[in-house]
């Protein structure tokens, strides 16, 4: 069986990250600028989903981006952020992508355990996303619950996310 992991992402990265995103979110287009504005603000939240092959190559199969944001306003899709909130009480999971072979891998539970070490050790209390392409049910299991935060205070950039996107947050324990 294949071992897959999370790992810090670089500058590097971003090519696959791009190539990913074209095909595991199409319709959700976002410029790499806003990639790599993300990766260059908090880059302790930009994770890549890799394997090394039997010839010592290293396979991606998948990236993930937080960042710290405030709860209830999640950022619009495609929108450069400028600068990280400085009241941020929330760690926010903006994009994750992951190919098909990783289905299985466990690389999603890892996922939700790196964004709590991540959140815990930046101080906040609760964890927050958008659940597009019918994953709410995902996310459901693995601890965040539909939050209507968002739709009072964010209710544009839920919409920029299309028919049907959920926000949805989880408390840190």
């Amino acid at each position: 069986m294949t071992h897959y992991q999370w790992r810090a992402m670089n500058a590097d990265d971003l090519s696959h990250v791009m190539e990913i995103a074209a095909l595991v979110h199409a319709g959700y287009d976002e410029a790499r600028e806003v990639f790599a504005e993300r990766l260059a603000l908090f880059p302790q939240g930009c994770r890549i989903a890799a394997h090394t092959t039997p010839a010592s190559t290293e396979e991606v199969i998948g990236y993930a981006f937080m960042h710290p944001t405030r709860h209830g306003q999640p950022p619009a899709l495609n929108r450069l952020l400028l600068e990280l909130e400085e009241r941020a009480d929330c760690l926010h999971l903006h994009d994750v992508a992951l190919l098909p072979q990783a289905r299985g891998s466990g690389l999603g539970r890892a996922l939700v355990e790196e964004i709590c070490q991540l959140g815990r050790a930046i101080g906040v209390q609760r964890a927050t996303l958008v659940a597009v392409h019918d994953s709410g049910d995902y996310w459901r299991n693995a601890g965040f619950e539909s939050d209507d935060r968002a739709h009072l205070q964010g209710a544009e950039a839920i919409s920029s996310y299309g028919i049907g996107a959920r926000y949805m947050s989880r408390t840190l324990r």
